[in-house]
C-alpha cells in the first residue's frame, strides 16, 4: 500500500472572510489545527502550507504545542491555489503512494472521508473527490443574464475535499505549472481516472463568517460533527 501523506492548504489571504479565516477559532482549537488533526490520524505525515510570512511562526507554534506529531512540516504558499499546492507536493518525500489535498477550510471533514478517498485510489482510481448531489438547478447562462442551457442535476455533484491521488497522478498533473479549481481537474486534464464517492453534508467551507458560525453549532449539536452522514455520490 505504500505511504500516504496529506497536504493541508491554509495559504489564503481570506479576502471573502475579512481575514485569515485558517486561524479563526473553533470551539477550543483554531480551524487550521482541527483540519491537520484529521488529516494526522489518516495519513503518515502533513505538509502544511501558510503564507510566506507566517511560516516562522506556524511552525515555532506547531513544535511548542506538541502539534507536529509524526512527519511533517510547515511550507510557504503561493500567489494561487494550484501554486501552493505544488510548493506542498515538493515537501511530500518520493516514498508516498497516496497523497490527499485538504482545504484547511474544510475543517469538519472526518477522518472517515480521508479513509474513502483513500480507499477508492488503492482500488485502482487514479484520483478519488468527494461529492454531495445538488439540490439546485443549474443553469449556464452567456452574455452575463442569458440561459443558454439547463444542466441535468441527476448528473452533477458539488466537490469537496479532502482529495486523494495516486502520488504519481498528482505529480504528473502539476508538472506543467497548470492552474485548476482544484487537483482534481488537473488530473481529468491529464486524462486521469477521476471517481466520487458520498461526501458529507456537514463538511462546509468556510469562506464567509456566517460559515464559522453555522460549523460552530454543528459542532457543538454534535462533538463528532465531522463525522455525520453521507452524502449522495
Amino acid at each position: 500500500m505504500g505511504e500516504c501523506w496529506a497536504i493541508l492548504v491554509a495559504a489564503g489571504s481570506g479576502m471573502r472572510y475579512g481575514s485569515p479565516k485558517q486561524y479563526e477559532l473553533l470551539a477550543d482549537e483554531r480551524v487550521l489545527d482541527r483540519s491537520r488533526r484529521i488529516a494526522q490520524q489518516c495519513c503518515a505525515g502533513v505538509v502544511v502550507v501558510v503564507p510566506p510570512e507566517d511560516v516562522a511562526g506556524e511552525t515555532a507554534a506547531t513544535v511548542a504545542s506538541g502539534r507536529d506529531e509524526g512527519s511533517g512540516c510547515v511550507v510557504a504558499g503561493g500567489s494561487t491555489r494550484s501554486e501552493s499546492v505544488r510548493a506542498g507536493l515538493a515537501a511530500v518525500p518520493t516514498s508516498a503512494t497516496v497523497i490527499c489535498v485538504h482545504d484547511a477550510a474544510r475543517p469538519l471533514a472526518s477522518a472517515a472521508l480521508y479513509e474513502a478517498v483513500i480507499d477508492a485510489v488503492l482500488a485502482g482510481a487514479d484520483a478519488a473527490v468527494p461529492g454531495v448531489a445538488v439540490s439546485d438547478t443549474i443553469k449556464v447562462v452567456a452574455g452575463g443574464a442569458v440561459v443558454v442551457e439547463t444542466l441535468d442535476r441527476g448528473s452533477l455533484v458539488a466537490v469537496q475535499t479532502p482529495q486523494a491521488f495516486r502520488a504519481t497522478s498528482l505529480r504528473a498533473a502539476h508538472a506543467d505549472a497548470g492552474e485548476g479549481t482544484d487537483d482534481a481537474a488537473l488530473v481529468e486534464r491529464a486524462g486521469g481516472r477521476v471517481v466520487v464517492v458520498p461526501g458529507e453534508p456537514n463538511n462546509l467551507k468556510i469562506t464567509v463568517p456566517d460559515d464559522l458560525d453555522r460549523a460552530r453549532v454543528l459542532l457543538a449539536a454534535s462533538p463528532d460533527a465531522s463525522s455525520g452522514a453521507r452524502g449522495v455520490a
